[in-house]
């Protein structure tokens, strides 16, 4: 089958789910989309609007019952503190822009819209936005794994990710949250910085340093990423050293193209230095608390991967055979492998050492979304592994299908039990009894659910949040 072939039936799955986007605004969401609606409506940073239609169990914790906001919450320069990363909102930007264009023009036609940023047109177009990045995010995904495996399994790869990840939580469920538009500033980095790897010219390195600044704007944590081309640039200059005469001209312009990326990098990361001045004072206080030297050197170390409290492999074990993929990429491309390997490393230290690993409220561990590019293409490798030890391909495809097939109907059942609340959203949980909702409870609720969530959609968001407001009560 083509590739386009593969893409094709990939479009129709997004078209066939879209319809899953849910125009919710929520937990740390609010903080996200308060950058673009508060710069699109009222054309400045004051999030006092936001915090006061935020979800109950945003506002029970800084917003009294008079609507007002508690002192501690706002910083020397007297705006609310916002520590989130601004590149959500210049992702969403271009398609809310229109919307409320269109809807200041319906104002002044005599229509009573509310041209306000917290209407559903701007949160459904914000929903839709965020499912078709993470889309985008999954088709560059599926053409990086295509050029190191057969198409076939670089496409059942791409699908297992898809739908037995955490992905379609933060795809779908939690839109305004950056976890899947950080895996398109990813696979977009990722996918060029292969395209260009082999023959990069000066302006090709300019571009890399943008889509650089573009993964930390939306998400901080993919710094990590970096070390891909840091990596390569160090491979580089010891190449060129251990040749005859050490090849100082290569050594020169390669340094030459490395500054270029580092000053391309910067030049993107300037909105986020910008925000943080007007908000914080001060251009590189990001706003968070550092991390103290023990928690450097004193890492959680299984926890995140292992932990009933949002284990990355306990909860989405489809990450299994993508690490190890990655390690089986080596035969394929030992640099790449190499690079994709301390990239993951690196975020999972990050991650490790925050008080913080579990996510709070997450399903399975979202911090590691940003990987879905990797994970795709060590699944793919690991599947056409897998696939060659059959004697027949049609035997393998049974089996590759089955296994995935499995894991996505686990995956769905999963999600359903966290999102309505028949386990904690924060904190471990019992696998007995996940186990148990997963046999009996889900396929008894789960139509009824279904129904709801697209019936009556408002309601059942409703309940889920009071539901969750109870828990937090109690605890």
């Amino acid at each position: 089958m083509k590739r386009s072939h593969h893409l094709r039936i990939l479009g129709i799955l997004f078209v066939l789910t879209l319809p899953l986007a849910n125009p919710w605004v929520r937990g740390d969401g609010v903080n996200y989309y308060a950058y673009v609606r508060a710069l699109l409506v009222q054309h400045d940073l004051n999030f006092q609007n936001d915090w006061r239609h935020a979800n109950l169990s945003f506002r029970i914790l800084s917003v009294d019952p008079q609507g007002q906001i508690a002192p501690d919450f706002y910083t020397s320069t007297g705006h609310l503190r916002n520590n989130y990363a601004v590149g959500s909102a210049m992702l969403w930007a271009p398609f809310l822009a229109p919307v409320h264009a269109g809807m200041l023009i319906l104002r002044r036609l005599g229509f009573a819209v509310e041209a306000d940023g917290f209407s559903k047109p701007y949160l459904l177009t914000m929903a839709w936005a965020t499912a078709l990045y993470g889309f985008a995010g999954l088709c560059l995904s599926f053409l990086i794994a295509s050029t190191f495996v057969g198409e076939r399994w670089a496409f059942l790869a791409t699908l297992g990710i898809w739908f037995a990840s955490g992905l379609p939580v933060y795809m779908y469920f939690l839109p305004s949250y950056s976890h899947a538009l950080s895996v398109f500033a990813v696979a977009l980095f990722l996918w060029y910085w292969q395209r260009t790897r082999i023959s990069r010219s000066l302006s090709a390195w300019l571009v890399l340093g943008l889509l650089s600044g573009l993964m930390l704007d939306v998400y901080y944590l993919n710094i990590a990423i970096l070390l891909v081309p840091l990596g390569e640039s160090m491979h580089g200059y010891w190449r060129n050293w251990v040749e005859p005469r050490h090849n100082w001209a290569e050594s020169r312009t390669l340094f030459v193209r490395d500054l270029a990326y580092c000053g391309a990098t910067v030049a993107a990361f300037l909105p986020t230095l910008v925000t943080r001045e007007i908000i914080n004072g001060h251009a590189f206080e990001l706003g968070y608390d550092p991390l103290g030297f023990s928690h450097w050197i004193h890492p959680a170390l299984w926890q995140p991967l292992v932990s009933s409290n949002h284990g990355l492999i306990t909860w989405t074990p489809i990450v299994i055979p993508a690490l190890a993929g990655l390690v089986l990429l080596r035969k394929r491309d030992r640099e790449l492998a190499a690079y994709s390997l301390a990239a993951v490393a690196a975020l999972y230290y990050l991650v490790a050492c925050h008080e913080d690993w579990h996510g709070v409220s997450s399903f399975s561990n979202r911090f590691f979304i940003s990987l879905t590019p990797f994970f795709i293409l060590g699944l793919g490798v690991t599947l056409q592994e897998v696939a060659s030890c059959f004697k027949q391909a049609r035997s393998a495809n049974a089996a590759v299908a089955a296994v995935l097939g499995a894991l996505i109907l686990w995956n769905a059942a999963f999600i359903f039990q966290w999102g309505v609340g028949l386990i904690p959203h924060r904190g471990p949980i019992s696998w007995r009894q996940m186990t148990y909702n997963q046999v009996f409870v889900v396929p008894a609720r789960l139509g009824g659910a279904l129904k709801s969530y697209f019936t009556n959609r408002s309601a059942m968001m409703q309940r889920i949040e009071t539901e969750d407001v109870k828990t937090l009560n109690l605890n």
